[in-house]
């Protein structure tokens, strides 16, 4: 065989051979807006649906899939395995129980509470909630119940109703109709979102000063998912680096933790 034939013959075997294939890495998501929004068709969206973009935009190693899971299920779907990791939740939100590693905080965020404005309510108008018609999501740690997020415990020690929309729960109180809700609870970043979009409705509404829980959220990651906990920190720490993550959080008026901006 000549020369040139076999280089040929080697240049197609080259070509037959299969390219190094993506790491497909589940992650999972549930409606926590404006970190993780489910759409109509499924789809994600919101800064987990971004960043996700991001990553799979970026590198060839890894390829993220969406995998939709509930407040909660979460725990359980982790556990056994239905999803490799979950963006932007707080070790302390009940992850103590399973096996997990945590990458760094990127996020932070405040529970606050908030009633519809009327010339005699004040401040003071929160300081007992056990005697307020309650709103708030199924599943979310609350730091007024302790951080349990016990559907029925919650229930038993509190008139609350549990619903798995931000805004429903907002339109309740907007409604007027005290005997159905008086406070909900509700993120300082969804707030943030809904006075941008809605500003004369929020201008109705009267938000507390104090603060029910601050919560520092990072990158959740099984220990047995094909990614680490420090190659996923590493990959979005190159989205902070150039300024991509801290313009895709402000679109959502979701505050980031200190140091995130600029990195470590």
């Amino acid at each position: 065989m000549s020369l040139i034939k076999r280089y040929a013959a080697l240049w197609l075997m080259a070509l037959s051979l299969p390219l190094a294939a993506e790491i497909t890495i589940t992650v999972g998501a549930y409606n926590y807006p404006s970190i993780a929004l489910i759409d109509d068709q499924g789809a994600l969206r919101g800064l987990a649906g971004d960043v996700l973009a991001e990553l799979n935009q970026r590198q060839s190693d890894y390829h993220f899939v969406f995998q939709e899971t509930a407040p909660k299920r979460r725990y359980m779907d982790f556990e056994q395995r239905r999803y490799d990791v979950i963006l932007f939740e707080s070790p302390s939100w009940s992850w103590q129980a399973y096996r997990h590693y945590a990458t760094r905080p990127f996020l932070s965020d405040q529970e606050l509470y908030v009633a519809l404005a009327k010339p005699e309510r004040d401040e003071s108008f929160f300081d007992d909630l056990q005697s307020r018609a309650l709103v708030a999501i199924f599943g979310f740690h609350y730091g007024f119940a302790g951080n349990n997020p016990d559907d029925i415990k919650l229930t038993e020690r509190f008139n609350i109703d549990l619903s798995h929309s931000h805004r429903r729960n907002l339109e309740l109180i907007l409604a007027d109709r005290p005997a159905a809700a008086e406070v909900a609870v509700v993120s300082r970043s969804f707030l943030a979102s809904f006075k941008a979009q809605r500003p004369e409705d929020y201008a109705r509404l009267l938000v507390s000063e104090r603060v029910d829980q601050h919560h520092d959220l990072a990158a959740i990651v099984h220990p047995e998912a094909p990614v680490t906990a420090e190659t996923l920190e590493s990959m979005i720490d190159l989205l902070v680096a150039d300024g991509t993550f801290a313009k895709l959080a402000a679109q959502y008026g979701i505050p980031l933790h200190n140091g995130t901006e600029h990195g470590h």
